[in-house]
């Protein structure tokens, strides 16, 4: 080949490679052209739920394209987890992390598919959130000592449900129990939502869940609150005391919510959703309603989230390894 005929051939490649990327940024600017899904790992009508619709709708203002919820409880999130980390990393999968299905269902599951941590970049922490200690209205327990003394005494015939294995309700029970020294039946459900209505029908005799699956319930006057799982009273229950007041000082659990996408998604693209996240999130009204079921706003660094669920997934682990759980 002449040298002349090298120089129009490098010359070709060097226009065709620089129309391909130019293309490929175009496409990435243009993000999103089609409506997104946000996978939540739960059913609908519990804590994690209501979080993921409230900021969707606001994440899907702000990109001009709609951020479609799709719930799936099944596996305790784990099915869920799994279908994001499979989904193309183009932008158009979101998936709403949180404790369970992030940092415990590696340690708690035997046959979990993909290990979170690496399979996912993560966008932001959206809120985090104490839980709370219930029981239904009919309930004889006016007091998480009472609840807790009544469980001590009889061992394995108290039975709590949550919003799946692995769940934020299912491990702060664990916690709880492994604090106070109790032994209670764990039935778990597909999100916080079913597990209440068994709560209120008399098929369960307690639940620790989140405060936005419960709120209406505890307004309505259909379950009684014990007990908030932080270390201090939540502003929405100033007249619950926290479990460390009630007898149990070094006891500690919160709810935490975020959004990642799968490995390898485009920086810009990444950005442009986290930066429409954390915009919704910041936003007055969002604020304001997030607090008012209970949560923190939050909105932090990709890194400092990624910190947060590595030092979760440790503590987790301890607890699990101490619990001496394990689910098939």
């Amino acid at each position: 080949m002449t040298t002349t005929r090298r120089q129009f051939c490098t010359l070709m490649a060097s226009l065709a490679a620089g129309t391909c990327l130019s293309e490929a940024a175009a496409a990435q600017a243009v993000f999103p052209e089609r409506p997104m899904r946000l996978l939540v790992p739960y059913a609908a009508g519990g804590g994690t739920d209501a979080i993921a619709r409230l900021v969707a709708q606001g994440v899907g203002e702000r990109l001009g394209q709609s951020l479609v919820v799709e719930n799936n409880g099944s596996a305790g999130g784990n099915l869920a987890t799994a279908q994001a980390a499979s989904s193309p990393a183009d932008g158009y999968t979101v998936l709403m992390a949180n404790q369970g299905p992030m940092v415990v269902n590696p340690h708690l599951f035997k046959n979990v598919r993909v290990d979170p941590l690496s399979a996912f970049d993560p966008l932001t922490l959206i809120s985090a959130a104490p839980l709370v200690v219930v029981v239904a209205a009919a309930s004889p327990h006016k007091s998480l000592a009472e609840l807790v003394g009544q469980a001590q005494k009889n061992p394995g015939k108290l039975t709590y449900g949550s919003a799946g294995n692995g769940s934020a309700s299912h491990l702060a029970t664990v916690l709880l129990a492994q604090t106070t020294q109790f032994n209670a039946v764990h039935v778990p459900y597909r999100g916080a939502g079913p597990a209440l209505t068994d709560l209120l029908a008399g098929n369960s005799d307690f639940m620790v869940t989140t405060v936005p699956s419960v709120l209406g319930l505890i307004e309505g006057g259909k379950v009684r609150a014990l007990a908030v799982t932080g270390k201090a009273r939540a502003k929405l229950f100033p007249e619950v005391p926290s479990v460390a007041e009630s007898g149990w000082p070094n006891y500690e659990a919160t709810a935490w919510y975020g959004f990642v996408v799968p490995k390898g998604t485009p920086k810009e693209v990444a950005a442009r959703l986290r930066n429409a996240t954390v915009e919704t999130i910041n936003s007055a009204l969002i604020r304001e309603r997030l607090q008012n079921e209970g949560a923190e706003p939050i909105g932090n660094a990709p890194e400092e989230f990624a910190a947060m669920m590595e030092a979760e997934s440790r503590r987790w682990a301890s607890i699990i390894r101490e619990a001496r759980l394990a689910i098939n």
